[in-house]
């Protein structure tokens, strides 16, 4: 199958698959005669219940839960948009980076359906559909200061446009939305744990255990570190005999602790931003599933006010893993031409910076690349 004898019908709807951790989603989308992007229909299956008893994802039984999942949610999302094939211009899927074995199960999927239909297949980086993710309001013009948070990943990013991604700074070990996970862990608070120690920071005292902002007094970098941070709790926890509000405490300390270390560092890279870009356009944009903790969301905004930037976050639903985002960038690529060969790869390690993962890797190294 070459590009030249794909259909391509105009205006087209993508098809986005999206499995590379634990939630297995589809969605469909298109674009607007305005130019905006309509989410048609979309579907998420959550794995908590089946992760729950071991406190975080099990690789296994997730890509296992994607399999049986998969095909099912795409049916769903045809039917509840009333959509047949012969109306979907394209299919793009998450190719990367993730767990592999869910990673593969989308991708193969994807590649399936884009044989069957002979329409034109997107392989997708996971991480550039987050980046790309407010998009889906309409409301976001390229360049843009992205702030990328999750539970695998945190890093600022220049948004220049699709495809074009510059790091600025990142984190050298654990990104929050893991440590998020560890602290809801050590205390039982079950999973996930971010929406958990969310809920019991509320009744917690934010002042209540001193706990560290690793590298912050470090004022000529980007670079984060929450490793420590994570130590911090677990001695914290086993420093006095645990009850409810010394949990909820240790809750609301350490989300303080992420929240100033996020909007500190925020601060500082839009300052850089404006140094580099200049003060026409200045927005600051914060993406990835930690974006859906309402305390932290609302700190940033802050930071973003005082720096003279607009704010902009994706809306809840769309800040964890979805399918929506992944269609988007699939649209965005398809109505550049931008197609794969059935050949790519899954790969569990893609940096939207190859360069400065090459040159100079946060952390990690190997024959399969910069792991952050």
């Amino acid at each position: 199958m070459t590009q030249d004898t794909l259909k391509m019908p105009e205006p087209s709807i993508i098809l986005g698959l999206e499995s590379s951790c634990d939630e297995t989603a589809a969605a469909l989308v298109r674009r607007l005669d305005d130019g905006n992007v309509e989410v048609l229909s979309e579907r998420i299956a959550s794995q908590d219940d089946k992760h729950e008893a071991f406190g975080g994802v099990v690789p296994e039984i997730a890509a296992r839960a994607h399999v049986e999942r998969m095909d099912g949610l795409v049916k769903e999302v045809m039917d509840e948009a009333k959509v047949s094939w012969n109306e979907i211009g394209g299919v793009a899927a998450t190719s990367g980076p993730g767990l592999i074995g869910g990673v593969l199960v989308g991708l193969m999927t994807g590649k399936a359906i884009s044989l069957a239909q002979d329409i034109p297949f997107m392989a997708v980086n996971h991480l550039e559909g987050h980046a790309l993710s407010p998009r889906l309001t309409g409301k976001i013009e390229f360049p843009y200061l992205l702030l990328l948070v999750s539970g695998g990943h945190c890093q600022f990013l220049l948004v220049k446009n699709l495809g074009e991604y510059e790091r600025l700074g990142s984190t050298i070990d654990d990104a929050p939305g893991e440590a998020f996970d560890k602290t809801a862990k050590l205390m039982g608070l079950g999973f996930p744990g971010g929406p958990a120690v969310e809920r019991w920071s509320e009744k917690g005292d934010k002042n209540a255990v001193d706990l560290p902002r690793p590298l912050l007094k470090k004022k000529d970098t980007l670079d984060m570190s929450f490793a420590g941070l994570k130590t911090a709790v677990r001695r914290a926890v086993e420093l006095e005999p645990i009850n409810d509000q010394r949990k909820a405490d240790i809750c609301a300390s350490f989300q303080l602790a992420v929240a100033d270390i996020l909007a500190k560092r925020s601060e500082q890279a839009m300052r850089l931003y404006k140094e580099r870009l200049g003060s026409e356009v200045c927005q600051f944009v914060v993406a990835g599933g930690v974006a859906a903790n309402k305390s932290l969301r609302a700190r940033l905004e802050i930071s973003a006010a005082q720096e003279g930037f607009t704010f902009a976050s994706p809306p809840m639903k769309w800040c964890t893993d979805n399918a929506a985002m992944i269609a988007l960038v699939g649209l965005e690529k398809f109505e550049r031409r931008q197609f794969d060969d059935l050949d790519v790869n899954a790969r569990a390690r893609w940096p939207l910076d190859s360069a400065a993962a090459s040159a100079s890797p946060a952390y990690g190294g190997g024959r399969r690349g910069a792991k952050a």
